[in-house]
């Protein structure tokens, strides 16, 4: 089952200029980050150089009024979009806060998940409880959705995290309760150090839908363009009530797995060369160009001011304080324990922190 995206509106010259302005302040602060780390500003990062329209493509398309997204540790692309400081969404690569700084209510991207599958059970759990919500509010049956439609999840996993158990239970019950989420798989080709191939069978995870009843879409996740269409169709899916889409966007790793990793070990540089495909940056550049949609100052510009940026944030960066270690105890339960609340006591006269 593919749903058509015929039906949803070609891009505005806008909001192309939008969405390269976007693409290009990704790709410099993406670069900016490894160089952090490098440096030692920042220990580890997760980069996602060559994943940059999947990401801005499919948050571009969100409602921010309503909609929420469910990220990984990789979506830095979808954070930008939405908004999010890039200070305070770097504060966990710095270590200095788990999940980010930012108010994920204000910003509508729950915080950075590190578990692999996590995000996506709970996008699940939080877009059910948008269509529990819907009912009861004016005395409609569960079938019966808003005029303006449900609000939306959408929630990021790649082909290797694609693998784990969690995805399969999420996207049963998701199809299950009609839950209004997209799920969105970034196939970068890579599982860490294992090629899709190896570890999806069939190599497609848009396939896995049917076994669930869902819609799936099959997306170039190198252009952007098609990435936002694909997304608007999807969430009017989910918004309408008629269940979860899963949207599968082929794109490439073109870099390592994490700061840690070394792709060498396992592909060549002429692998990447042969594999990557188009560049997705330069892929809109050529889309605007040919269309009279921008000229190459309006990319050099954009340019520009995306490495202005990426500098403004390195500097916010390395300004970032360690968090006081009593935090460490305030958000464990909803209610503490006395247990807790000895550990307190005895942590702050052991750190002199009294």
């Amino acid at each position: 089952m593919v749903l058509v995206t015929s039906t949803v509106p070609e891009l505005s010259g806008d909001e192309l200029r939008r969405l390269y302005r976007l693409l290009t302040s990704v790709r410099q602060l993406d670069l900016a980050a490894v160089a952090w780390q490098r440096q030692g500003i920042i220990p580890g990062y997760a980069p996602e150089l060559g994943q940059e329209a999947a990401q801005v493509g499919s948050a571009f398309a969100m409602d921010t009024s309503r909609d929420f997204i469910f990220p990984t540790y990789r979506e830095m692309g979808a954070a930008l979009t939405l908004g999010v400081d890039m200070v305070e969404y770097m504060a966990t690569h710095k270590a200095s806060w788990h999940g980010g700084l930012y108010d994920p209510v204000t910003t509508r991207l729950a915080p950075i998940q590190a578990v692999v599958g996590g995000s996506v059970l709970h996008a699940v759990g939080w877009a059910h409880g948008q269509r529990l919500a819907a009912a009861p509010a004016s005395g409609r049956p569960a079938d019966e959705m808003p005029a303006d439609g449900l609000p939306a999840a959408l929630t990021y996993f790649g082909d290797g995290a694609s693998s784990q158990g969690d995805i399969h239970e999420a996207m049963n019950f998701a199809a299950v309760l009609k839950a209004p989420v997209v799920f969105f798989v970034q196939n970068n080709g890579w599982a860490i150090s294992l090629p899709t191939s190896a570890q999806v069978a069939g190599g497609t995870v848009a396939a896995r839908a049917a076994g669930y009843g869902m819609k799936a879409l099959t997306v170039d996740g190198n252009d952007v363009t098609a990435v936002v269409r694909a997304t608007r169709e999807a969430l009017a899916h989910a918004r309408a009530g008629l269940g979860p889409v899963l949207i599968e966007a082929m794109t490439y790793r073109r870099g390592p797995h994490s700061t840690s990793d070394d792709p060498g070990r396992y592909r060549t540089l002429e692998d990447e060369r042969r594999d990557a495909g188009a560049d997705p940056v330069a892929l809109l550049a050529e889309q605007l160009l040919s269309a009279g949609h921008a000229d190459q100052d309006f990319l050099d510009a954009a340019h520009a001011d995306a490495v202005a940026a990426a500098e403004v944030v390195r500097l916010g960066v390395q300004e970032l304080k360690p968090r006081p270690g009593a935090e460490m105890f305030e958000f464990v339960f909803a209610e503490t324990t006395q247990q807790l609340t000895d550990q307190a006591s005895a942590w702050r006269k052991e750190s002199e922190h009294d």
